[in-house]
């Protein structure tokens, strides 16, 4: 194991995924639950904070300068919410997956996903060759 292992949550030892295991085994998948659910409560638990500072920045500034700073900052603040929501929601529909027994298969073609790209990306849910053809796709039809 490498020192980048990630611990699990339940075990507290090293463990990675390996391409030598069976892919999608009862490990993988709760080595996979533990990362999106550690992932999920540190969003959650950003999110209470930032609760609070919006709360304590209600004061009103009487400087032009001071009070356009403070606003961009309450919106670049709701706009980095808007889109960690978002992720939540990917998180969640990953955590169905793997519940239902789809998780780390490639939606567009069935295939697997390779292990480095769930563990960049645990929310994937199309695989590396299947992800560029959708870019690919995009590109064309925002071009016309």
């Amino acid at each position: 194991m490498t020192a980048l292992a990630a611990k699990t949550p339940d075990s507290g030892t090293a463990y990675r995924p390996s391409d030598e295991e069976e892919f999608m085994s009862e490990r993988q998948l709760a080595y996979f639950r533990g990362k999106l659910l550690a992932w999920k409560e540190d969003i959650l638990r950003e999110s209470k904070g930032t609760v609070v500072n919006l709360k304590a920045e209600t004061e009103n500034h009487p400087d032009l300068v001071d009070r356009a700073s403070s606003e961009s900052d309450r919106a670049l603040e709701l706009r980095t919410r808007d889109r960690q929501r978002k992720l939540i929601s990917k998180i969640d529909e990953a955590l169905r997956r793997i519940d239902d027994g789809s998780y780390g298969y490639c939606e567009e073609t069935g295939e697997p996903i390779s292990l480095g790209r769930l563990e960049a990306r645990p929310t994937a849910t199309l695989s590396v060759e299947a992800q560029e053809r959708h870019e690919r796709r995009e590109r064309v039809h925002r071009d016309d």
